[in-house]
This record gives structure tokens, C-alpha cells and sequence, in this order.
């Protein structure tokens, strides 16, 4: 056993957003934590950028600009990490024909996410968790595929961090399958997003997570004069849009509007995140997305997948989609030198924790449900292991309603458990763990007679 989770949340010791929670970390995980590497971030990032556009509509037959030239060189890099992980990692396209829009894709266009496939060793593990980067970039004008659009931080930051992570993971086995991907024309539309989500849909992908990571290298906000490197939002929705009538009367009479799958998925990525990665403090933020706004998670939550996003604390508008130039004494666009690679480094490293975390896990349990057959102070909880699976164990998470993280886990290696706390006042979930302390996702329990 690489370590031993005891007690971890206290009700009288937990104090604002912070995850009161101790363990030591699996050795392996720390491992590949460590190797990510703020120069490769910024090696990565400074190449992107000097394809001059990586516009979707731009040259796709150049070597050296365009995005042609962009994506060609994204998939050379994953295949090199293939080599270098004996094969193991499978480098692909996933191509589409866009039609036109009438709006930002004025003609059908071909277009090619880059994707690196990491297989998972168990075969009853379907599981399949993607991470995103979109590498496409834009200046002032969205529909302007000439010009200079170097896009360092929207978004060869969150394709850097993307291609780090396929580096680092692909030498390493998980239960199930990773797959790392560079998304195309999330400016125009994320039809990027759109065609791969449709892809899984129609392959009968098991997304059990996805994450984008878009914008995640600027820790300094020109407006307001902040600059934070300690912290990191998550966005994810509550409610999912696929959720059908009978599952909106479950969810109203149980107020359970904050733990659809997406938010139990953010809340797993802040408590591993930050039992690995010191110095940052990952938030909550209660919404699918920005204030109107939406990324390559978009899609993927519209299919009904649970989709988060990786967003910087303080976006710097004097640098996002902007034409490179100088104005009233301030430097605008989107260069390289203004990315914090550091942050960007701890911001890859919680990604790469949660995620090894997840595809080392048990499966999830089935079944999850709190009994109702009577009235009482108590609460009954009954589950059943994964299919074909025996976890070590189980932790029941605790918390009060208006905790936005879990507060107390209890250990048993029973598939029930009764609890000295009533289901009125606290809300539950069960989540499987393996001999090494890995956890499953939680999955919150239905009511059953």
C-alpha cells in the first residue's frame, strides 16, 4: 500500500473553499507530477506561436505557417511520444468536413483535431476520460485568417499543457483510457468540440470526464491591477441538459441541483489537484461556463457527458483576441513573453494528479442508493461493487447542503453502511477505492424502498 487515507474532513476544522484533507501522496502519481516541465510548456507554446496564425481558415500547405503546418507539427510531437513510450500512446487526426456557416466558416472546410489515444490495460474498464486544448487562434477579427494571431495564451497554453500530459502519462499504464487532444476552430465554433463529442456519441464512448484547458498561462488581470498565481477556476454545470422530467422531480425533491456529474467531476480535480500541487488553490465556479460564454466542454456537456473547464483566475482582455500591436502606450496581443509558464506548469500538474488518479481508480459502485423505507434520524446507504471489479474498499462522502466540497469520508469494506446523521440535513455519496487509495468518481445514491 503506497499510502494510508484516515480521517480527512472535520466539520469544526473546515473554514471557507480551502479541502481540509490529509494524505500522503501514491509515490508513482508524485512521480509524474514532478516531471512535468515549465520549459516544455514554454518550448511548446513559443513553437505555436511561430506558425505566425493558427487561424482555422488559414494555410494548411505550408511547413512553416498556418495552421496546416500547426496541426502537423502537434502530431509529429505525439507520435515521438509514442516512441518514446514503446508504443503505447496512438497519435492520431480526427477529421471532419465544416460546413459553411454563414458566419466564420464561409466555405466547407476540412479540419483535423490532433488526438493522442492512450488505451487502458483493463478491458472491463470502458471508462474514457479526455483532456483538451483547443490550438486554433484568432486576432481582433474572428474572420481575419492572414494575420498575425500568435495565440499564446488562447489557447498554445492549455495545447501545451495538453502535450505535456501526453508526454509525461504515456509512459506510464492505467486502467482505462486517456485520450489527449488538441481541438480545432473552437474560434469559429467549436466545431472541433462538436465533431469529437458527436464521434463518441456514435462509438458508444464511455465519457466518464472531459476537461478543457483554455486559457490557462496569464495570472495577471490589467483592469483590475490583480495578479494571482495561486489559484485556478473550474467551471461545471449542475443540471445537466439532457436530464429527462422524472429526473428533474428527483432532483427538485431532493435538491440535488449541485451534484450532477460534471460538479462531482470538478470536486474530485480540486481535492486531488490540491493534494498535489503545492501552492494552488483550485475554486468552484457554479456555472458551465464564463458569464454568456462557452468552450470545447460545451458540446460534450450538450451530449450529455460531464464536461468541466480550466480557466486562469484573471483573464487579461488587453491580450485575448487582439491584434498584436501598441496603443495609447499599451502593448496588446497575445505574445509569448506574457504567459506565466510556472503557473501554467501547476496548472498541467493538477490535471495530470486528478487524471492519473481517476484512471488508476476502481470503477465506480453500482447501484448507490439511500433507503426510504422509513422514517428516521438515521441514514441507510446500499450499493454493489463494479461489475467483474472488487474495490479494497468504499468511502461514503458527507457533507452539509451548503458545502460546495465533500467534509467527511467514512471507510468500509461492506456495500452498506448506516450513518448517525440524517439525510434531511446532509447530502451523501459513495465512491469506490483500490489497495493504493486511488478513488473512484462519487456517485450520489437514489432513493430505493
Amino acid at each position: 500500500m503506497k499510502y494510508l487515507l484516515l480521517v480527512l474532513f472535520s466539520f469544526s476544522g473546515f473554514c471557507g473553499f480551502s479541502q481540509a484533507i490529509i494524505v500522503r501522496q501514491d509515490e508513482v502519481i508524485k512521480k509524474m507530477v514532478d516531471e512535468v516541465s515549465d520549459k516544455n510548456i514554454e518550448s511548446n507554446v513559443r513553437k505555436l506561436v511561430t506558425f505566425q496564425t493558427r487561424h482555422s481558415l488559414s494555410d494548411t500547405t505550408s511547413t512553416t505557417t498556418g495552421i496546416g503546418a500547426a496541426r502537423n507539427w502537434i502530431r509529429s510531437e505525439m507520435a515521438r511520444y509514442s516512441r518514446e513510450s514503446g508504443g503505447r500512446l496512438k497519435a492520431e487526426f480526427d477529421v471532419f468536413t465544416q460546413p459553411a456557416d454563414g458566419r466564420r466558416v464561409p466555405v466547407p472546410t476540412v479540419m483535423k483535431n490532433v488526438l493522442g489515444i492512450l488505451p487502458g490495460t483493463d478491458q472491463l474498464d470502458d471508462r474514457v476520460f479526455i483532456v483538451s486544448g483547443h490550438y486554433d487562434s484568432r486576432a481582433s477579427d474572428v474572420n481575419d485568417s492572414k494575420i498575425y494571431a500568435p495565440g499564446a495564451n488562447d489557447d498554445a497554453s492549455g495545447t501545451s499543457a495538453v502535450m505535456e500530459l501526453a508526454r509525461v502519462m504515456s509512459k506510464y499504464k492505467f486502467n482505462c483510457t486517456i485520450i489527449f487532444v488538441a481541438m480545432v476552430a473552437e474560434e469559429q465554433g467549436l466545431y472541433g468540440a462538436v465533431n469529437l463529442a458527436k464521434r463518441a456519441k456514435e462509438s458508444g464512448w464511455n465519457v466518464a470526464g472531459m476537461i478543457t484547458n483554455d486559457i490557462v498561462g496569464n495570472t495577471y488581470g490589467m483592469e483590475t491591477g490583480l495578479k494571482d498565481n495561486n489559484s485556478v477556476r473550474i467551471f461545471s454545470e449542475g443540471v445537466s441538459v439532457v436530464e429527462t422530467p422524472a429526473e428533474a422531480t428527483i432532483r427538485t425533491s431532493t435538491g440535488s441541483e449541485n451534484d450532477g456529474r460534471a460538479r462531482q467531476f470538478a470536486r474530485y480535480i480540486k481535492e486531488v489537484g490540491e493534494r498535489y500541487v503545492d501552492q494552488l488553490e483550485v475554486k468552484l465556479i457554479y456555472r458551465r461556463d464564463r458569464y454568456l460564454r462557452g468552450g470545447d466542454h460545451t458540446p460534450f456537456s450538450q451530449a450529455g457527458y460531464p464536461g468541466v473547464r480550466i480557466t486562469e483566475m484573471n483573464e487579461n482582455f488587453e491580450r485575448q483576441h487582439q491584434t498584436v500591436r501598441k496603443e495609447n502606450g499599451i502593448d496588446y496581443g497575445d505574445l509569448p513573453d506574457f504567459v506565466d509558464y510556472p503557473y501554467t506548469q501547476k496548472v498541467t500538474r493538477m490535471n495530470l494528479a486528478s487524471l492519473a488518479n481517476l484512471a488508476l481508480s476502481p470503477r465506480e459502485p453500482e447501484n448507490v442508493g439511500v433507503i426510504t423505507s422509513q422514517l428516521t434520524n438515521k441514514t441507510m446507504l446500499k450499493w454493489e461493487k463494479p461489475n467483474g471489479e472488487s474495490p479494497a474498499g468504499y468511502y461514503v462522502l458527507m457533507r452539509e447542503t451548503s458545502s460546495p466540497v465533500w467534509e467527511r469520508k467514512f471507510f468500509t469494506t461492506n456495500t452498506n453502511l448506516e450513518l448517525n446523521y440524517s439525510k434531511d440535513n446532509y447530502f451523501f455519496g459513495v465512491q469506490s477505492v483500490d489497495a493504493e487509495g486511488h478513488e473512484s468518481l462519487v456517485i450520489i445514491p437514489k432513493a430505493v424502498r
